[in-house]
C-alpha cells in the first residue's frame, strides 16, 4: 500500500483493532521471541502479533483467534527491527528495486535513496509516481530531495522550482540534501538558502556533505539549518560534528571504508554515547555489498566493542527517531511497520529470516518469491537511444590542458606534454584520449586524460553523472568502435581492444541502470573493473570515477555540459565545442 497522506485507512485501522480485541486473527505471531525493546534498551521475551504490514501488539498474551494464522516459535533467537540504510544512492550499476530486493535479503528493510538520477532525468509526474510505486514492495523507500545538479548543466530545467516544491513537498520524501553546494551558500546563494528553509519549514532534516569542515563551517552550516553529516574521515571530525549538535554517520565505502578505524578514534576520544550516531554504506558499488549492507557494518561495530544494543540502535531505531519516523520504524512495539529480523545469534547480525512489511522475503535461510520484476517502462525509463553517428575525423585533440586523476574521484588540470594528432598514443605512459559527448550529440570536448590506465584502447560509457556519454583510449579507432558498441546495446559501458569488443556492462534504463539481480550485476562489475585493472586503471573504484567526472563537489577541476570546470573559481577554463 502506497504511502501518502495515510498509510493505513480508517478501515483497516479498525481492522488492526478488531485483532488486538480478539475478534479478527492476526497474519502472523511470533511466539517466545526475545527481542530487542529500544524504549528500555533492553532485551525482552514476549509475543509479538502481526496483521498484515503492521505489528498490532507486542506482549505477554496469545491471541484469542487464531484462524488462519501462522505461528513461529522463536524460542533461542533474538528479534531485532529491521535496517535501515539512511544514505543509499541506488544507482550503482545496480537500480532502487534491484538494492531493494538485495538489501532486505541481509535484513535492511528501508533504504531513504538519494533522488538525484530521478531529478535530473524524469519529468516530475512520471518521477514521483515512480517512487510510490517503489514504495509497493516490501522494502520501504523513503527519499532525500537534491537541491542541486551536482554538477554544470547547459540547461538548468530540470532544475525548475515547481519541480523542487512537489519532490520536498511529497510525504515520501524525507530530508532535503545531500547539500554538495553549501559553499555557494555560504557565498550568497539565497536560491538553495530558499528552499533549506523550505525543508525546516517543512520539518523535514537537511543532510549535509561537508568533507574537512572547520568547527566555524559547521556552526554556519548548523545556523543555516543542516542537522546531519557524512563526511568526517577521522575520530576527530566525528567528535567535531557532536560537539556542535549533528547527527553523525559513520561510513563505511568502497572508497571511504572507515568504520573501524572511526570507531576505535572515537572511544580512544572518549565517546560513549552513539544515539546520535548513524552508520551508511554511501552508495557503494555492486561488488561492495557482498559482505552484506547495514548488517555488514552492524557486525564491524560489534568486532570493534561497541555495546550490542547501540550497534543495532545505529542502523535502526537512531536512524527512525532522526527521520522523525520512529512511530513507523526502527521499533519492535504496536503501530510499527513489521519490518523484522529473527537472529540466530545476537553477534551474527545477519538474519536468518526476514520480515518486510509482514511478508517473509527470508525464511531460515531461504530466500521467499517476493520482489521479481518491476515495470520500469511504465514509469518512462527506457533504453539508452542514440540516434546519431560519431566518426573518427570528428575528434582533435589539441587542448593544451588536460585532466589528471589523483585518486577515485578528484581531478587536476595538467599541461598536456604530447602531441595528439596520430589519434594513436604509446601505451608507455598512462595518458589516454579523453572525449564527453552529449548524449543526444550536440556537443562535445576533447582532451587528454593522465592516471586512469596505461594501455585501454577503446572504452565508452554512458553510466556517468549526467547521462552523457565518455570514451577514453590510447587508439580513437577503437573509441569509436567501443562508441559504435554502446549505441548498439543501449547504453552502458564497452571495452574494444584491436578492434573487438572484449567487454560490456548493458544498462538498460537510460544508460545508467542495470535491469539485473543485484548479484547478476556484481558479476558483470568484477569482470568489467577486471579488464580495466589488467590495463592499468590502478585507484580503487572505477565506478565512482565514471559517475563523478562531472560532479562539481568535488575538486579541483570537472569535465561537465558545459565545459572543462574549475570548481574553485566557478568560471569554465576550456568551454564544449557544439558538433
Amino acid at each position: 500500500m502506497t504511502e501518502r497522506l495515510y498509510r493505513w485507512t480508517k478501515q483497516r485501522l479498525r481492522q488492526q483493532l478488531a485483532v488486538v480485541k480478539g475478534e479478527k486473527a492476526p497474519s502472523l505471531v511470533l511466539r517466545n521471541a526475545t527481542y530487542l525493546n529500544f524504549a528500555r534498551r533492553k532485551w525482552l521475551t514476549a509475543n509479538i502479533w502481526i496483521w498484515e504490514d503492521r505489528i498490532v501488539y507486542v506482549g505477554k498474551d496469545m491471541p484469542a483467534v487464531l484462524t488462519d494464522t501462522e505461528i513461529v516459535d522463536c524460542e533461542n533467537k533474538q528479534v531485532v527491527p529491521g535496517y535501515i540504510e539512511h544514505h543509499a544512492h541506488p544507482f550503482q550499476l545496480y537500480n532502487p528495486h534491484s538494492f531493494g530486493k538485495y538489501a532486505a535479503t541481509r535484513g535492511t528493510t528501508t533504504l531513504i535513496n538519494d533522488n538525484l538520477m530521478f531529478f535530473l532525468h524524469l519529468e516530475k509526474k512520471k518521477a514521483l509516481s515512480l517512487i510510490e510505486a517503489l514504495d509497493e514492495l516490501p522494502t520501504s523507500m523513503y527519499w532525500w530531495s537534491r537541491y542541486d545538479a551536482q554538477t554544470e548543466l547547459r540547461d538548468e530545467e530540470p532544475l525548475s522550482n515547481s519541480k523542487k516544491k512537489e519532490w520536498l513537498e511529497h510525504p515520501l520524501v524525507v530530508q532535503g540534501g545531500e547539500l554538495t553546494s553549501w559553499p555557494k551558500v555560504l557565498n550568497g546563494d539565497d536560491s538553495t538558502l530558499h528552499w533549506m528553509q523550505e525543508t525546516t519549514r517543512l520539518r523535514k532534516p537537511i543532510e549535509g556533505h561537508l568533507p574537512g569542515a572547520s568547527e566555524r563551517t559547521l556552526a554556519q552550516m548548523a545556523l543555516l539549518g543542516v542537522t546531519c553529516d557524512h563526511e568526517a574521515i577521522t575520530g576527530e571530525e566525528v567528535v567535531r560534528r557532536l560537539d556542535n549538535g549533528y547527527t553523525t554517520s559513520l561510513r563505511h565505502s568502497s572508497i571511504r571504508p572507515d568504520l573501524p578505524r572511526l570507531f576505535k578514534e572515537i572511544q580512544e576520544l572518549g565517546v560513549d554515547y552513539f544515539e546520535r550516531c548513524l552508520m551508511t554504506t554511501d552508495g557503494s558499488p555492486p561488488s561492495f555489498y557482498e559482505e552484506g549492507v547495514m548488517d555488514n557494518l552492524i557486525k564491524i561495530a560489534l568486532e570493534s566493542g561497541i555495546d550490542t544494543i547501540d550497534a543495532y540502535a545505529m542502523a535502526s531505531y537512531n536512524a527512525a527517531k532522526y527521520y522523525n519516523l520512529d512511530h513507523k520504524l526502527g521499533m519492535i512495539a504496536p503501530g510499527r511497520i513489521a519490518h523484522l529480523n529473527i537472529l540466530d545469534d545476537i553477534n551474527d547480525p545477519t538474519p536468518r529470516s526476514v520480515i518486510a512489511k509482514g511478508q517473509w522475503v527470508v525464511r531460515d535461510g531461504r530466500q521467499c518469491d517476493c520482489m521479481t520484476t518491476f515495470p520500469w517502462e511504465k514509469h518512462g525509463i527506457e533504453p539508452f537511444n542514440i540516434e546519431w553517428d560519431l566518426h573518427e575525423d570528428e575528434l582533435h585533440f589539441s587542448m593544451p590542458m588536460g585532466i589528471e586523476m589523483i585518486n577515485s574521484v578528484i581531478l587536476k588540470p595538467y599541461q598536456i606534454p604530447i602531441e595528439g594528432t596520430s589519434h594513436v598514443l604509446s601505451k608507455d605512459h598512462d595518458e589516454s584520449f579523453f572525449v564527453m559527448i552529449d548524449k543526444h550529440g550536440k556537443w562535445h570536448i576533447a582532451t587528454m586524460i593522465k592516471g586512469f590506465a596505461t594501455h585501454i584502447s577503446g572504452f565508452a560509457s554512458s553510466f556517468t553523472n549526467t547521462g552523457d556519454i565518455i570514451l577514453i583510449g590510447k587508439k580513437v579507432s577503437d573509441m569509436i568502435l567501443a562508441f559504435n558498441a554502446l549505441k548498439e546495446q543501449g547504453g552502458g559501458m564497452t571495452l574494444v581492444e584491436e578492434g573487438e569488443v572484449i567487454g560490456r556492462i548493458v544498462l538498460e534504463l537510460f544508460g545508467i541502470l542495470s535491469s539485473k539481480t543485484m548479484e547478476g550485476v556484481m558479476e558483470d562489475e568484477k569482470k568489467f573493473v577486471s579488464l580495466l585493472r589488467e590495463r592499468g586503471y590502478k585507484h580503487e573504484d572505477p565506478i565512482y570515477s565514471l559517475l563523478f567526472f562531472s560532479s562539481t563537489h568535488l575538486p579541483y577541476i570537472r569535465v561537465t555540459q558545459r565545459g572543462i570546470y574549475d570548481v574553485k573559481k566557478k568560471t569554465v577554463l576550456f568551454p564544449a565545442i557544439m558538433r
